[in-house]
């Protein structure tokens, strides 16, 4: 089976592993997670970094630090993973589904004001949601495979509701935004992922990086317990979501190599793109004008949902993994009562994504294997 996206541990990995064994330094403390926190911030042009045990636990803990309580909506793009929703509902709240743009699949600018103008007002300094009576706490914004959302009009609509900003990154480690490194633009916290089909991996993780000390001092404090100095005393309800050193190890690595990774998953979709963009019924992923995305996950789009799924098929038959992508949040059983704009976009798209391999260690041999065979069950 040529996989479809598997971690690439061929650097440090070992190295650094055998030293967390000799020195004893396997759990929440040590100098890998340190260092770790360190390239991350470097690498997204943040002040700041915390290391946390996932992508998940860095967006409840990122929640919560901005205050997101009970009975809240934060906005969020319907076209996501369950973690985002999932991470609003640990803190009490209910996401506000928004549908996403067709050039990016990722949260509509517009649509975002229109309904903040339409369906809100404020009251006592509290922005509410008019149908619901609900408080809007805060907007999370999704890089979608690793592309960035339009963040300078995301975050000038913000500002003018007095809304923070988490934006889930998990895949987008490497992007940039009109030039810019993601801790340049990317609103108060922003989240990434190092699980184990990330670009970048620590067999699990995450990070959360920001340019507020104090904000990402209380995030690296609730994801410790919150505890207060060396006795068993903690002043909050905190999580225990802080990365082991094991992990961070595997991370330092692999952060050593990010450039080169993101490098090679770009040439990959690229030549996704030269290969197969000009078959019928093709289309290629969004590539919009503001940003450079990651390309955590290549693809392809299909013109219907059930040739998708037949070219799935095929492709499984010659022992090629493959996948639909994201179910969207609004035809979730669990956020079925959510507010909700309406969801043209996110209805239809996540049907006809057909994802192909795309590690970085893929061969040249197996890249042309799939290619043929795309071919011959389109044409």
């Amino acid at each position: 089976m040529i996989p479809l996206a598997v971690p690439n541990l061929t650097g440090r990995e070992t190295e650094y592993l055998q030293q967390c064994i000799e020195t004893t330094f396997v759990s929440s403390v040590g100098p890998f997670v340190s260092r770790l926190e360190e390239m991350v911030a470097e690498a997204t042009g943040s002040a700041k970094a915390v290391a946390v045990s996932s992508g998940t636990a860095g967006l409840h803990a990122a929640l919560a630090a901005i205050g997101v309580a009970p009975n809240d909506l934060v906005v969020l793009p319907s076209f996501t993973f369950i973690a985002s929703a999932n991470a609003i509902a640990y803190c009490g709240a209910s996401p506000w589904l928004f549908d996403v743009t067709e050039d990016s699949w990722t949260l509509d600018p517009d649509l975002l004001a229109d309904h903040l103008a339409a369906e809100t007002h404020q009251k006592e300094g509290r922005l509410i949601h008019k149908k619901t009576g609900r408080r809007v706490s805060a907007v999370m914004p999704v890089y979608t495979i690793g592309m960035p959302a339009d963040m300078d009009a995301i975050l000038k609509i913000s500002r003018d509701y007095n809304l923070p900003i988490v934006v889930d990154g998990a895949a987008a480690l490497g992007a940039t935004y009109k030039g810019r490194s993601l801790g340049d633009f990317g609103g108060d916290l922003t989240i990434f992922s190092f699980n184990g089909n990330k670009t970048v991996t620590a067999g699990g993780g995450g990070a959360v990086v920001g340019e507020d000390a104090d904000l990402i001092k209380l995030v690296q404090h609730l994801s410790t317990t919150a505890r207060v100095g060396t006795d068993y005393h903690h002043n909050k309800i905190g999580f225990n979501y802080r990365m082991t050193n094991i992990a961070a190890a595997v991370g330092c690595a692999q952060m050593e190599r990010l450039d080169e990774f993101v490098s090679i998953k770009r040439r990959i979709q690229k030549s996704y793109n030269e290969a197969l963009e000009n078959l019928p019924g093709v289309g290629i992923f969004p590539h919009p004008e503001w940003a450079e995305g990651a390309c955590w996950l290549a693809g392809i789009m299909i013109a219907n949902a059930e040739l998708a799924q037949v070219l799935r098929c095929r492709l499984k038959e010659k022992n090629i993994d493959t996948r639909q992508f994201w179910k969207p949040m609004h035809l979730q059983p669990m956020f079925l009562n959510s507010p909700a704009t309406a969801q043209p976009v996110s209805s239809d798209v996540w049907r006809r994504i057909v994802m192909l391999p795309c590690s970085t260690g893929l061969k040249e041999s197996e890249q042309a294997k799939v290619v043929e065979t795309v071919h011959k069950a389109l044409c």
